[in-house]
């Protein structure tokens, strides 16, 4: 096998690898998939300063993200389905996130559930809810996250209908695959995932088969979830669920200034920017156009994070230098896990950090954020180079 040195090469390696329901799943978007696109193309907007003549010894990566120590500023998005693309994949990436040491975040539609991943790890993680209509499921979800010594509630905002995600109507996407034909004929292409599933009891959504009355199958599973998320939530919910919570929230879904002061208000530990990966609201703009002008607008009133479209050290260079105090890869992560399970995972992590060290390097910076020390030179918008369209785009005019 040829050597792994790009996020695109454990991509097409994950293609070859994962069932083409739950490849579709992990690298697709809603509708014509503009803002999926939209994600990744904008970030080519944004040029490098390069300085030289400068010391570039003595660099780190660390930083803390909502008060978690981190070894650079990149965390495990949540993903739902992360077990389809490898078995037990939740429990190999929050291995090897936390061999890594930076933080994991467990999806609520998980297939491996919030037990199974804290039997199976050593470090704390971090657990994504979505708003139900069963709010009694709501508190038990949030009982056991604290059961299992969470160190933070990463609250998804954006998820109160579904988005229009056509190729997973098409491919009927569903956990395990219906034994139709066509999958047949496709899983048949895939034996090496096919042997892994075989070898593992994890292969429904976790949090839900078994924690909730009625649901024991993927028959009542399907018409469980397909009225289960709550078009009523409100900022009203938001509330209810810190206090509930008690620890550190952090608010996903953010793509908007007014709703990032909301956010502010709220008392979160920090908001992610994010448009759910492109899955969501085709046409809205991309996660890093809306970046400068959130953080402009809340200033150092909360920690803000960014999520969408990062597959490079570069892109999450970027996000830093406008300010984001923390990134997440979701995409990134999940080509490396179909690829290659846990090493893969560990793969995409290195060749973000290699890419995001040595680009901090050339770019004359010693720091990706302040630290406090009187050598450091943190990354900043001093890093950038955009044109004057590109700026009033990226709301820097």
């Amino acid at each position: 096998m040829a050597a792994i040195t790009t996020i695109e090469d454990l991509r097409l390696l994950a293609k070859r690898r994962v069932p083409r329901m739950f490849y579709d799943y992990a690298d697709s978007g809603a509708w014509t998939e503009q803002t999926y696109r939209a994600n990744t193309s904008d970030f080519e907007k944004i040029r490098l300063r390069q300085r030289v003549a400068v010391n570039m010894d003595g660099r780190s990566l660390a930083t803390t993200m909502a008060g978690q120590a981190a070894s650079m500023p990149v965390a495990i998005a949540p993903t739902g389905l992360t077990g389809m693309q490898h078995a037990d994949g939740e429990i190999l990436a929050a291995r090897a996130a936390a061999k890594f040491g930076v933080p994991f975040t467990l999806s609520t539609m998980s297939i491996c559930s919030i037990e199974d991943v804290a039997e199976n790890t050593s470090a704390p993680f971090w657990f994504q809810l979505y708003v139900l209509r069963d709010r009694k499921f709501i508190e038990r979800l949030i009982a056991r996250a604290k059961a299992a010594k969470c160190s933070a509630l990463v609250l998804t905002l954006d998820l109160q209908i579904l988005g229009q995600r056509h190729k997973d109507i098409k491919n009927g996407l569903s956990a395990p695959p219906k034994p139709t034909l066509a999958n047949m004929i496709n899983l048949a292409t895939k034996p090496r995932w096919c042997l892994g599933m075989l070898g593992t009891k994890r292969r429904q959504f976790g949090n839900i088969v078994g924690h909730v009355t009625g649901v024991d199958d993927m028959s009542s599973l399907s018409a469980w979830t397909a009225q289960q998320f709550d078009p009523t939530l409100s900022w009203d919910d938001v509330k209810w669920i810190k206090d509930l919570w008690g620890g550190k929230l952090i608010l996903k879904g953010i793509l908007d200034e007014e709703d990032a002061q909301r956010a502010v208000e709220s008392g979160a530990d920090a908001l992610i920017v994010s448009n759910h990966g492109g899955r969501q609201l085709d046409g809205a703009l991309s996660s890093i156009v809306k970046l400068a002008p959130i953080v402009d607008a809340v200033g150092d009133r909360i920690e803000v994070h960014f999520d969408g479209g990062i597959r490079s050290g570069q892109d999450v260079l970027k996000a830093i230098s406008l300010g984001a105090k923390g990134t997440y890869i979701g995409r990134a992560f999940l080509y490396g896990l179909g690829a290659m399970g846990e090493a893969g995972v560990t793969k995409a992590l290195e060749i973000i950090r290699k890419e995001l060290d040595v680009t901090m390097a050339f770019c004359g910076k010693n720091r990706a954020l302040a630290d406090g020390s009187n050598d450091a030179r943190p990354l900043g918008r001093d890093n950038l180079i955009l044109s004057d369209e590109a700026k009033r785009e990226f709301g820097l005019a």
